[in-house]
């Protein structure tokens, strides 16, 4: 899994993901977030349309931020989520947990 971090306004921080968020590439993207929310960003969106398959330990990975986000005062957004990611969020019914936008762009926006 390939994950590119860029700044956005409203102290937020967008993750580009790519790739499979699958057991092998969960622990890697724990950290990354972990990473932004300890450098001050509690405010992730996860843009989700490069990432083509996700299991449940990808959604264990994204529960797990979301809980770091908000421990730290911000929250945790999906992005852009591509088909079989939708599908995995609303099988599990964590659609209604995880908040997505058809884009990176207005996650941002509705925080600003």
């Amino acid at each position: 899994m390939d994950i590119v971090v860029h700044e956005a306004d409203a102290g937020a921080a967008v993750l580009e993901c790519s790739g499979r968020l699958n057991m092998v590439s969960a622990p890697t993207f724990r950290e990354t977030v972990a990473k932004v929310v300890g450098d001050g960003r509690s405010r992730v969106v996860v843009e989700l349309s490069g990432v083509e398959f996700m299991d449940s330990s990808g959604l264990g990975a994204l529960v797990g931020s979301l809980k770091a986000a908000r421990q730290a005062g911000g929250d945790l957004r999906i992005a852009a989520p591509s088909d079989q990611v939708e599908m995995i969020l609303k099988l599990s019914n964590m659609d209604k947990i995880l908040r997505t936008y058809p884009d990176g762009d207005a996650a941002v926006t509705d925080w600003a």
